[in-house]
């Protein structure tokens, strides 16, 4: 999936030739409330994710703990709708993921072009420093540490349905 790209030109309201602005110092005391709002709002974003992750995989632990309580009291008939659940919500635990990733990476690419109208360029020159995510010795996007989740689970919920799902009478229907 490509990056986001950020178009300047929609990104600023330019103040045009014979248009007062209340003064300049007005206009970057109002780009730095915005550039602060922002900020927020992507911090805001984040701790949504960490809230999304939390959720599938508290989900997806509890229908592991569920079958293994099932399987302790040999009610093993359905378990592999069970995994086939497990499967589907791991599917979309990993689009929201992607999702997600999308839109902080819109978001800082915007931080980045905001602050090259502040006397400092924080994230910018964070983000420099850490090689812009191509180094993992330096830094490694989160994303693609997270994303690894979903596919671990995937994997414990079709071990599941390979060894749950009734085979002999599938079988039994085709022959």
């Amino acid at each position: 999936m490509d990056a986001p790209k950020v178009d300047n030109f929609r990104l600023f309201n330019e103040i045009q030739d014979g248009v007062l602005y209340p003064t300049n110092e007005k206009w970057q005391t109002h780009l730095l409330d915005q550039y602060k709002l922002y900020v927020e709002m992507a911090d805001r974003t984040s701790q949504r994710r960490v809230m999304v992750n939390t959720y599938f995989l508290s989900v997806n632990s509890a229908i592991l703990a569920f079958v293994g309580y099932l399987t302790s009291k040999d009610s093993t008939d359905n378990l592999w709708m069970l995994a086939v659940a497990g499967i589907a919500l791991c599917w979309l635990w990993k689009a929201t993921i992607i999702s997600y990733k999308n839109l902080n990476t819109a978001k800082f690419k915007i931080l980045h072009e905001i602050e090259k109208r502040l006397p400092i360029r924080p994230y910018e020159s964070e983000w420099a420093f850490m090689g812009r995510g191509t180094d993992p010795k330096l830094y490694r996007p989160i994303s693609h540490i997270e994303v690894g989740v979903p596919w671990i689970f995937i994997a414990l919920h079709l071990i599941l349905l390979y060894q749950t799902f009734p085979w002999q009478s599938l079988a039994a229907k085709f022959t």
